[in-house]
């Protein structure tokens, strides 16, 4: 756009801007979607739309669901674990009868951890086989590790404390806050359905007491797993939405992304231009050992070379239209090339065949037939 400014210092001044440049300069708007390439670079970065609720929702069902089943087993093996350290600390004081050493609590200490460790392993590997799967249809299967790459930005105490007061900070504060409200509730309510069973625990046995004890908790887990499995989802289309949000660029950015990927546009149609005309230089070259020239007549024009010694079929040595047909037939008449003219069969060769391709064999009659002609006219 151009603005004319006349004053008593200047007349007809020029002055010339582009709107756009305003527009869409860095602080423009963020209107256009990411690139493939941003999102790539991102993805380098470990920048992904993940939700870490949704994760561990689904560790929390998959917990109790394993506690459903497992229950049973999982009971037992407390019992056994509790009566065998009380049974074989009895037995270290009758053998020793100052008491327990160091070595016997070390050795009893060591049993009951393996023991432990025996009951909760499956738990371990379903919580990381379930955490990996959730994890990979979040975000896809690619291993980053710019994310454990220390900064120094990270350690800046003004970059900490904008995250601290940040807007995502206060909606993960309000997020965890009604998390614990919803879970509290939820707990509550299960936990005063189930008061009438939790005031006969005095009165079974151990065994009745422990299964009871771990239904309760099994079904307040998985209903507090059920709702934070929504929680979770809901989370995850946020993150998703941000992500996306945060990752949108400017028209100018697309713009200065294609340039620096792909080149800049200007200079790629310099560049074919200066191919383009290389090209008709060395194809203007050739037209004087064409043995015709079939125009149109006005607008096409396309040169035809036959050797026999060569090629098997007579070979197109030049075409082009308009501007470019009358440089061909300028040039074939200063180098006394005949030219013939046929609109069908000019049109035919010139949509068809490309320079330095041979004729098509449906073409093969009516070229021989003006090359025939051609060399009568010349030998008559």
């Amino acid at each position: 756009m151009k603005v004319c400014i006349d004053d008593k210092y200047s007349k007809n001044l020029i002055l010339g801007y582009d709107l756009q440049r305003f527009a869409d300069g860095e602080g423009g708007e963020k209107t256009e979607p990411a690139t493939q390439k941003k999102l790539d670079d991102a993805r380098k970065e470990g920048k992904v739309a993940k939700s870490k609720d949704l994760t561990q929702a689904f560790e929390l069902v998959v917990l109790f669901l394993l506690l459903r089943i497992f229950i049973g087993y999982v009971g037992e093996r407390m019992i056994g674990i509790f009566s065998s350290t009380i049974g074989r600390m009895a037995e270290f004081v009758q053998v020793n009868q100052a008491g327990l050493s160091v070595a016997a609590v070390s050795s009893l200490f060591i049993n009951a951890l393996l023991e432990w460790l025996m009951i909760v392993w499956p738990f371990f590997v379903f919580g990381f086989i379930i955490t990996f799967l959730v994890s990979v249809y979040q975000v896809g299967w690619k291993i980053s590790s710019k994310t454990m790459e220390p900064k120094l930005s990270k350690f800046n105490p003004i970059n900490g404390f904008k995250r601290i007061i940040s807007k995502d900070s206060l909606f993960e504060l309000v997020k965890s806050v009604l998390k614990v409200g919803i879970m509290i509730y939820i707990a509550y309510t299960s936990i005063v359905d189930e008061a009438n069973n939790l005031f006969i625990l005095y009165d079974i046995s151990i065994n009745q007491a422990v299964s009871l004890t771990g239904e309760i908790i099994i079904d307040v887990g998985l209903k507090i797993s059920v709702v934070y499995v929504v929680i979770g989802l809901a989370d995850y289309l946020y993150q998703r939405h941000k992500f996306n949000e945060e990752m949108k660029m400017t028209k100018q950015e697309v713009k200065d992304e294609y340039k620096n990927t792909e080149g800049d546009p200007q200079i790629k149609g310099r560049i074919r231009q200066k191919m383009r005309e290389v090209s008709q230089r060395r194809m203007m070259q050739d037209v004087p050992k064409a043995d015709v020239v079939i125009t149109n007549p006005t607008h096409l024009a396309v040169a035809i070379k036959y050797d026999a010694e060569v090629s098997k079929a007579p070979v197109v040595v030049a075409k082009g239209e308009d501007f470019l047909a009358q440089k061909i037939k300028e040039v074939a008449k200063e180098n006394h090339i005949e030219i013939v003219e046929n609109k069908p069969l000019a049109r035919m060769l010139y949509h068809n065949v490309d320079i330095g391709s041979e004729i098509p064999p449906e073409l093969y009659q009516a070229v021989a037939e003006v090359l025939a002609m051609v060399y009568h006219m010349k030998n008559p």
